[in-house]
């Protein structure tokens, strides 16, 4: 029988932010998610390409891109002091190749705090926890003006699969939908590269999650 597909954090508080991080190290699809992330930066072809990500969390991606990848530079950026500390934990001897910005994605003015000009944004599992889809759409725009001429956004988020009987959180939308606002927002030719484990019948809220690209 049809249910709900969501889920409540709270992302300030330790006891929440470990247990959290305990429970969702990454399963295979999911490093399958970062490759597919990390071989959208390498395509840039840029030396040094600096990266930053959206609620970086735990900090399992940024380990496992940094790992793969000697040249680049990251950026993790979180409003939770908390993730942070999990964060470094997590990188461990990488940490010195990371710059940690505390930022609010629900404030508009987010990009101004970065610390040097992006050549790729990439987040994943954290835009939905905005809320809604207005809230998404707007990071997708100031997406859009922090990045250079050629630059790359990379979102592996959860989604509203189609067919779906279930009642999904707001900031769980359908793919299209994603794609009608990485082009309103300027991006010319945004696309979903993969949805990953797709449940129409019985989801539970880690499961559907697509990884949408775009370049500037």
């Amino acid at each position: 029988m049809p249910g709900f597909v969501g889920a409540q954090h709270e992302f300030h508080d330790a006891e929440f932010v470990r247990g959290w991080a305990s429970r969702f190290v990454p399963t295979e699809p999911r490093l399958q998610l970062f490759d597919m992330i990390l071989k959208e930066v390498e395509k840039l072809g840029k030396a040094q390409a600096h990266v930053v990500e959206l609620g970086t969390g735990p900090g399992y991606m940024a380990r496992h891109m940094l790992e793969r990848n000697t040249d680049i530079t990251f950026e993790a950026l979180d409003f939770s002091d908390v993730f942070m500390d999990v964060a470094r934990e997590t990188l461990g001897d990488l940490t010195s190749r990371v710059t940690f910005t505390n930022a609010d994605l629900m404030q508009q003015d987010w990009p101004q705090k970065l610390n040097q000009k992006p050549d790729a944004i990439v987040s994943t599992w954290a835009l939905h926890d905005l809320g809604g889809q207005q809230p998404v759409a707007d990071v997708y725009a100031r997406c859009f003006e922090a990045l250079p001429a050629g630059g790359l956004l990379a979102n592996g988020d959860f989604i509203k699969p189609d067919g779906t009987d279930w009642d999904y959180e707001p900031g769980r939308f359908e793919i299209d939908r994603h794609i009608e606002f990485l082009r309103a927002a300027g991006f010319a030719d945004p696309k979903s590269l993969i949805h990953l484990e797709p449940n129409i019948e019985d989801p539970t809220a880690a499961q559907n999650y697509a990884c949408l690209v775009a370049q500037r």
